[in-house]
């Protein structure tokens, strides 16, 4: 049986009329894995989330070189805090270990973003080791 988390102001009852105070419709929006099945979130937004005010150049990132298979099994002994700090997340990223279906990488970080970034291409998941600060989604504000 799924639980509910419910953060902010929602309607008594999913997928219904929900109206602003002025008396326009919030914008509903279903977020999941696995389209209208599956664990999802219910978002309410003031404006469309259609609406894109900007798309930007694609930003390249993944490996140059594929490993040849069978050649890249040996151990390694990964030195990500060796890599060279410097720029925004997207800028200061570096590949570790890729193969067809899966990168893991580093970012060190020093500037912050003034934009959203959506990764059109697959699923990103990012740990924090060391550090703060304040993840910007479609989820509200994030501090870590």
């Amino acid at each position: 049986m799924p639980s509910y988390h419910r953060l902010g102001q929602i309607p008594h009852k999913r997928h219904t009329q929900f109206r602003q105070p002025d008396g326009s419709l919030y914008h509903e929006e279903v977020v999941g894995s696995e389209g209208f099945h599956g664990i999802s979130s219910i978002l309410y937004h003031l404006r469309p989330p259609t609406a894109i005010a900007q798309i930007g150049e694609p930003v390249p990132y993944g490996p140059t070189v594929i490993p040849t298979p069978g050649k890249s099994l040996r151990p390694r002994h990964l030195q990500g805090f060796k890599a060279e700090p410097g720029g925004d997340y997207l800028a200061s990223r570096k590949m570790l270990l890729v193969n067809q279906d899966v990168g893991m990488g580093v970012a060190l970080p020093t500037d912050g973003m003034d934009m959203f970034y959506k990764s059109a291409d697959g699923s990103e998941l990012i740990f924090v080791h060391e550090g703060s600060g304040v993840l910007d989604s479609v989820f509200g504000s994030l501090p870590f």
